[in-house]
């Protein structure tokens, strides 16, 4: 019911303020989702990394950036990554293979693209992985990994690959792995598993719609409409003909409010009185992202994420100097009422 009576609320006053040639800009949303089990998992991820040889972190190819965990990076030192850029047959292979050699400039990082529907592509992970540890192998010692990513990307579905047996529990909900876990491969590998982390507080607006358009934040922790808007946006920009085959649509509308409608009425996403149900209509677009019906897509490129940071920056220091503002004007009051 409350679902039904926001739609309609959004409907309403999108049709309000929206003018003929605009596009309707959304609010940026702010992802803060740490649950208990997820600090729990920081602190032990923290106290095991020195006895790690290689780190092995899974990211989702549509979103590399986003889906890379910030606080992965604070925790390894110089221990080497393997970057897994999983979920491939759904991401674009052109940006992929940007992605790759972008992730690669940084020191004692590999990167390799995968599917997990192809058991031979997540055995590459192991290849790589011995790649970077020969020296464990030439003393005969087990090479020493630990395998982290964010909820959702895929993490629990290559450990069973990779084992040959079903040990860790798979889902298409986000957080499914709740404790770490070593697991002996057998092959000359041990592999320590760790809960899907989410960092304290997603900064960049951009990466929390990336993030939910995706499927890594749960549900009932974003507003599908909000989602939807900002991934249209880019889809008819970056990706026309992809809508145009998908939804059958000879020209797209003009600005993302009509493309939406346009979406919902081929899509028989209507309500009564024929208007379009833009919250049905948004659950079907992100669903038939998440899933690859809509086609290969990625949601980023290395030079649109530079300007983002750019842009988290400036936010972050006008934040900053609002904050040390106000402050001194609490100073300054407490002095004047102290006198």
């Amino acid at each position: 019911m409350w679902a039904i009576f926001i739609s309609e609320l959004y409907y309403v006053f999108v049709n309000l303020t929206i003018g003929a040639n605009k596009f309707f800009k959304v609010i940026p949303m702010s992802i803060q989702w740490f649950p208990g089990h997820m600090h729990k998992a920081q602190k032990e991820i923290a106290e095991s990394i020195p006895q790690i040889d290689v780190i092995i972190e899974v990211l989702d190819a549509r979103i590399p950036f986003s889906s890379e965990n910030p606080m992965i990076s604070q925790l390894k030192g110089d221990k080497p990554v393997v970057k897994v850029l999983n979920k491939r047959d759904l991401a674009d292979p052109e940006l992929t293979q940007l992605w790759i050699e972008h992730l690669e400039k940084e020191q004692s990082v590999k990167a390799i693209a995968i599917t997990t529907s192809n058991p031979q592509e997540v055995q590459q992970i192991m290849e790589t992985v011995r790649s970077l540890a020969p020296n464990r192998e030439a003393i005969g010692k087990n090479i020493r990994t630990m395998i982290m990513g964010i909820p959702n990307v895929g993490k629990s579905t290559i450990i069973n690959s990779l084992a040959g047996r079903t040990i860790a529990v798979t889902g298409n909900q986000p957080a499914v792995t709740r404790r770490q876990q070593r697991i002996n491969l057998q092959n000359g590998v041990v592999l320590s598993d760790t809960p899907g982390i989410l960092w304290p507080k997603v900064e960049n607006p951009h990466s929390g719609f990336r993030l939910a358009a995706t499927g890594a934040v749960k549900d009932t922790a974003m507003e599908y409409d909000e989602v939807a808007f900002y991934t249209v946006e880019y889809l008819a920009k970056q990706y026309p003909d992809l809508l145009k085959a998908r939804y059958q649509i000879e020209e797209l509308p003009d600005n993302d409010i009509e493309l939406m409608e346009a979406i919902g009425r081929k899509r028989g996403a209507l309500r009564s009185g024929g208007h379009v149900d833009l919250h049905k209509c948004s659950e079907i677009l992100l669903h038939e992202l998440r899933s690859g019906t809509l086609g290969k897509v990625t949601l980023e490129l290395p030079e649109m994420i530079t300007q983002e940071l750019v842009e988290v920056e400036i936010e972050a220091t006008r934040k900053a100097e609002e904050k040390a503002k106000k402050k001194e004007e609490r100073r300054k009051r407490y002095l004047r009422n102290k006198r």
